[in-house]
């Protein structure tokens, strides 16, 4: 997918799986959900890793992993 698609627009499909990355490693890092401050961080590194071109959710999941 070319990277253009993900300056600062995603689609509905992109979220769904941006949130179910996001839960996945809050979930193995033992981040409550309140926890807005480590989530944020968290959040801004899988966004990263998507603009980047890792847009399949193994993919994705595996390099936040090794972050």
């Amino acid at each position: 997918m070319p990277l253009e698609r993900y300056r600062g627009v995603f689609e509905p499909d992109d979220l769904d799986l941006l949130q179910r990355v996001l839960d996945k490693l809050s979930g193995e890092r033992a981040i409550a959900r309140d926890d807005r401050e480590q989530r944020e961080a968290l959040a801004w590194g899988v966004i990263l890793l998507f603009q980047n071109g890792i847009t399949d959710e193994a993919e994705l999941l595996q390099a936040c992993r090794l972050r």
